[in-house]
């Protein structure tokens, strides 16, 4: 990713939380808006959090579907962010990346979710167990093969 699909990558966030800033019942324009600040703050989080993150776009066809971003961080493999266009999803992309990317990961694989986001129940299957609840997030690991994957 580069700083040229930065528009692609605001809209995308925008997708991901369309439905909550539009039940504020806010003008278009202040939903917009709002939506924009917000991916850029989280944009700036991102890159400051993680400077040596992997900030990798999905492609379909070469055009782009979604986001992925990586992180390594205290031994571990941090699963910072995974998203696709809404008529993306429900198609078992998101979970065929996930496996592509545990099947061979070495490490523990660290992410955070909401608690009311439906990709949680993805997370569980592939083996992810509750390390922590963080209040509005909770924070996710998942062993690699081998290891007993019922201890955080």
């Amino acid at each position: 990713m580069t700083d040229d699909d930065l528009p692609f990558v605001a809209a995308l966030y925008a997708s991901t939380r369309g439905e909550e800033v539009a039940a504020t019942g806010w003008p278009p324009e202040m939903q917009a808006a709002f939506l924009d600040q917000q991916h850029r703050a989280q944009h700036f989080h991102y890159r400051n959090a993680f400077p040596a993150g992997e900030w990798l776009l999905i492609e379909r066809d070469g055009a782009p579907i979604g986001r992925l971003y990586l992180a390594e961080s205290e031994g571990m493999l941090r699963l910072v962010d995974i998203s696709l266009l809404p008529e993306a999803r429900g198609e078992g992309l998101g979970t065929a990346i996930l496996c592509d990317l545990l099947d061979d990961e070495p490490r523990p694989v660290l992410l955070h979710v909401e608690h009311t986001n439906p990709a949680r129940r993805l997370y569980v299957r592939l083996g992810f167990c509750l390390a922590e609840d963080k209040g509005f997030y909770l924070m996710m690991i998942r062993q690699p093969a081998g290891r007993d994957r019922d201890k955080a």
